[in-house]
């Protein structure tokens, strides 16, 4: 089954909350008969700061969210923490659940501003909730159980800025210098895509320039101006490679793809591509218009729609 990125963090917190319920819950057992005393609890969150795996900070808070005790770390106390108001941070808003265990959504820290989230637990008697305690943890130090989602290959449609949408009929495609040698720079892409070790290229036809990366070098990206992009020698920096084998992409739709992207660049005068990215390990395409709305498919679901379908009668 592929995961979206929220399945992801679906199955990472349901790890977690395994990870950490257990231990927290006893330790909260030995904060009620201190509750009330600020240096019994301390205590007793000194003892048990090494049973909580990976925490950062531990402290008690009462019903209303001020803080009764210190902070407690790993090198000891932070006194200054006493008395604080923690109400208004993003997990005392949460609802505790019925079983007295909440694992917090992420949140940035006041402290460090980083990634970060909390733990809290019921302290109580048979009788009544004293309060609760809480675990902080910097998302740093916590352990990645969930496997890495996929990007999703579903066309998505993403909205631009709504000034550039509204005039776009009232203005007009200006021919950029890319545009003067179109052909002849789309064959030196597709040279680089298909035999020089080049796996993505994004294409920016009004700024007449493309970034590239390449298998061989995957962290840099290299840009292309419009004076490389117009000279065949180009070729000859980037060494032969074989077409990936791996790659979703095959390497005979990489000439269709460039010449559809030229339609698109070139059959209407106010709605045309500015933009557009080719990765041939996951086979998708971007778009970004001339209105700044951005779509994201398939290599073979862009293909299969043609122009008219994006411009209509004037394909």
């Amino acid at each position: 089954m592929q995961l979206s990125w929220k399945d992801s963090i679906y199955l990472q917190r349901e790890q977690l909350a395994r990870l950490l319920r257990e231990p927290i819950a006893r330790l909260a057992e030995k904060c009620a008969p201190a509750w009330g005393d600020r240096e019994q609890l301390n205590a007793v969150l000194l003892e048990g700061f090494a049973t909580i795996p990976h925490c950062t900070y531990l402290y008690c808070v009462g019903t209303d969210g001020v803080q009764v005790c210190d902070n407690i770390e790993q090198s000891g106390r932070l006194p200054e923490h006493f008395g604080r108001n923690r109400s208004q941070r993003p997990y005392m808003k949460e609802a505790v659940p019925s079983w007295g265990f909440l694992l917090s959504d992420a949140y940035i820290s006041l402290m460090n501003s980083r990634p970060s989230l909390t733990a809290l637990q019921v302290v109580g008697t048979d009788s009544r909730v004293l309060g609760y305690l809480g675990a902080d943890f910097d998302l740093r130090n916590l352990p990645v159980t969930a496997e890495l989602y996929e990007e999703p290959a579903a066309w998505r449609q993403v909205k631009g800025d709504p000034s550039i949408r509204n005039a776009v009929m009232y203005q007009c495609r200006v021919e950029s210098q890319m545009d003067r040698h179109l052909e002849q720079t789309l064959s030196i892409l597709e040279e680089l895509l298909t035999k020089r070790g080049v796996f993505q290229c994004s294409i920016h036809f009004s700024s007449s320039q493309a970034t590239i990366w390449t298998v061989d070098d995957p962290f840099r990206y290299r840009m292309l101006d419009d004076e490389a992009l117009s000279d065949p020698d180009i070729c000859l920096v980037y060494p032969p490679q074989p077409y990936p084998s791996d790659a979703v992409i095959p390497a005979q739709a990489i000439v269709r793809i460039l010449a559809t992207l030229r339609e698109m660049r070139m059959t209407d005068e106010n709605i045309y591509l500015r933009v557009s990215s080719i990765n041939i390990f996951n086979g998708m395409i971007s778009l970004t218009f001339s209105c700044d709305g951005s779509h994201y498919m398939r290599y073979d679901e862009f293909l299969g729609k043609g122009t008219q379908s994006w411009f209509g009668s004037a394909a």
